[in-house]
């Protein structure tokens, strides 16, 4: 019986391939297509991405309102739109409050003026003071719409403006008698000490009054501030 020649396929050396030394031997355990590493791996940078973007869509699956405001008969409004409106309408005002805030602060630190919570709470006690009756922190919060912190911060501009305006500002003895003969049926004190100390920050928070917008007109013109809403 004839044996069957084995077929031997001969490449020249115009076809044959060469193997770059650095490509890894396959090996049979090798599976599925074999593909370049810009195709089947990404970069570190392409991770982070798709982990934050899983995170991100997470967040807002559990806190719908950092996307939407409201769903009104199945019509959603966006948070982008209610913050547009709200900046149109009242933006302007409380950027200019904001920056006044701001001006404040750096001018105390400038000075080294500072004001305590101890402060704030003993302020707000004499508040309350000249409310009469029973009046709590709670009633004037609810009086004012304001939060707690909001009052407290109220408290701490009106405190540094006294003390940094206040500063420069002399009362005498004279205002302060004038002030009580004048003013007498309006002071909660009843003794003479409590009745002069009262009549002394009175006088003193009308002459800062009287001189704020001098003062703040000037701290204004000295600051740089740059607008990019209107």
């Amino acid at each position: 019986m004839a044996t069957k020649k084995k077929k031997t396929t001969i490449l020249s050396h115009k076809t044959s391939v060469k193997i770059p030394a650095e490509m890894p031997p396959l090996t049979m355990e090798t599976k599925g297509p074999v593909c370049c590493a810009s195709c089947c791996h990404l970069s570190k940078t392409g991770i982070v991405a798709i982990i934050l973007g899983i995170i991100i869509l997470g967040l807002i699956g559990v806190n719908k309102g950092w996307v939407i405001a409201a769903v009104v008969n199945n019509k959603p409004i966006f948070r982008l739109t209610l913050n547009t409106a709200l900046v149109s309408r009242y933006g302007t005002q409380t950027l200019e409050n904001m920056i006044s805030e701001q001006l404040i602060a750096d001018e105390a630190k400038r000075q080294k003026v500072s004001v305590t919570q101890k402060e704030i709470d003993a302020q707000q006690q004499e508040i309350l003071k000249s409310f009469g009756g029973n009046v709590t922190i709670e009633d004037v919060l609810k009086y004012q719409g304001m939060t707690k912190a909001d009052f407290d911060q109220q408290i701490r501009l009106q405190m540094l403006l006294t003390k940094i305006i206040g500063k420069d500002i002399t009362i005498s003895d004279e205002d302060v008698t004038n002030y009580i003969a004048t003013n007498e049926s309006t002071l909660v004190a009843t003794d003479s000490d409590g009745m002069k100390k009262e009549a002394k920050d009175a006088i003193l928070m009308q002459k800062v009054g009287e001189q704020l917008q001098t003062w703040y007109a000037a701290l204004k013109e000295k600051a740089k501030i740059y607008r990019f809403i209107k």
